[in-house]
């Protein structure tokens, strides 16, 4: 048999092997596959900076860390984000290595950091919801970035250009305004191809390495969307207190967004895995009240309409979600690849049961400063707990964290490898 066709086999093989877990079915063992991203270089002597600006150099770091983890799925690629582009938009919700604003420029060793902020005001929502797309291109993306700032210049009633005769005057007084936006976003639609392209080769390199990304496409939920991006943590928190009902409004408008953007962006993709990073669903941000009016609704039938288009949801359950069980115990059995980060295994096992497996949980700490025989009992542990009601094995909190001890990192592998055999 040629290498390709070898290499082919056991992309198959692996495929298979954490998809029939996902499906609840028996596996010849427990499977190996992670969300997690800049270990894939950092591992290798690449560092953040050089992750964000050098998409050779990370692709080549990732290809040699897919090799020798040698995981049934590789990490997440989108999340290492082009740090050329985000100089280019003058981006200023995030910090990161390598940033061209010293203001928001971090350590090359560090990963890039995201400002939480109410960039809609509490008394904003009306205004919002009248007009989003008025209130998105003259408020919130000058908001958002440096080079569109102009567009907070575009006067009120722009919808009057909706006739030829307004049109006359007014594109040519905004272009005027605008002044050299278009060139700048034209450069930075230019680099965009060029990262894209590399991300796209890599996964076809992966694929032909025999290695399956775990995904490449990422959606929110709607409630998330609102509360990380446009109210901020305190904002929505707030929100459930002081305007409960403005707050659904905005919910209730993102929904069907949510779930249009992401059949659009699957429907780019050959891996039909969809990320979904929940960031305010916690035991500890709500209570269940709250999660039962404002989070869950909204959330099963975003899970409900993937499902429905043949793709498998991959929610990661940030922070404690122990308190959350009884209601992800009403999604279909076998559909849903769901990510731990902090839960109580033995009420996951009584509750999930026959429903979902179970993606996790080594804590990140324990990869990090721990010794690979702590590590080893974990993963033993793990497999005690899991393996017979389907169980796929990776660090908890964002996979494989990126100052992560190899030899702990390999102990993980290899218990897994070891211990984990049907």
């Amino acid at each position: 048999m040629s290498q390709s066709s070898e290499n082919e086999k056991c992309f198959k093989e692996r495929e298979k092997r954490v998809m029939d877990v996902v499906a609840l079915k028996k596996s010849d063992r427990v499977p190996l596959a992670t969300i997690s991203d800049f270990y894939f270089a950092t591992s290798q002597g690449v560092n953040c900076r050089e992750a964000m600006y050098d998409y050779d150099k990370m692709a080549a770091a990732w290809k040699t860390t897919a090799k020798e983890l040698d995981l049934d799925m590789t990490g997440q690629l989108f999340s290492i984000m082009s740090g050329k582009v985000m100089d280019i938009m003058g981006i200023k919700g995030f910090s990161w290595p390598g940033a061209a604003d010293p203001a928001q420029r971090l350590p090359d060793h560090l990963q890039y950091q995201y400002h939480e902020k109410d960039l809609i005001q509490a008394d904003e929502i009306d205004d919002f919801l009248k007009d989003p797309s008025d209130f998105t291109i003259r408020k919130l993306m000058p908001r958002m970035s440096e080079t569109i700032g102009p567009l907070a210049m575009v006067p009120v009633g722009i919808n009057a250009l909706s006739i030829p005769y307004t049109m006359i005057m007014g594109v040519p007084m905004m272009a005027a305004l605008l002044g050299d936006i278009g060139s700048k976003l034209k450069q930075a639609g230019e680099e965009h191809l060029i990262w894209q392209a590399s991300q796209d080769k890599l996964i076809a390199d992966l694929k032909e390495m025999g290695y399956p990304t775990v995904h490449n496409v990422t959606g929110q939920c709607a409630f998330d969307w609102v509360a990380d991006n446009l109210r901020g943590l305190k904002g929505s928190m707030l929100d459930m207190y002081r305007q409960p009902d403005k707050l659904m409004a905005l919910v209730d408008l993102f929904e069907p967004q949510m779930v249009e953007m992401t059949l659009m962006m699957a429907e780019m993709s050959d891996i039909k895995r969809v990320f979904i990073p929940l960031h305010k669903g916690a035991g500890g941000f709500m209570n269940d009240a709250q999660f039962k009016k404002f989070y869950w609704p909204s959330l099963k039938r975003y899970f409900l309409a993937l499902i429905d288009h043949g793709l498998t949801p991959e929610p990661f359950y940030e922070g404690d979600y122990t308190p959350r069980l009884e209601y992800l115990a009403e999604l279909p059995p076998g559909k849903i690849m769901g990510h731990y980060d902090k839960i109580d295994r033995k009420k996951h096992k009584e509750i999930m049961s026959g429903i979902a497996c179970f993606w996790g949980d080594v804590p990140g700490s324990l990869l990090v400063s721990g010794t690979p025989e702590k590590v080893k009992d974990y993963v033993k542990a793990l497999i005690d707990d899991f393996a017979d009601g389907g169980l796929i094995v990776d660090g908890s909190a964002n996979g494989l964290p990126l100052e992560s001890k190899k030899e702990n990192v390999m102990a993980l592998i290899e218990t897994v490898r070891e211990y984990g055999k049907s």
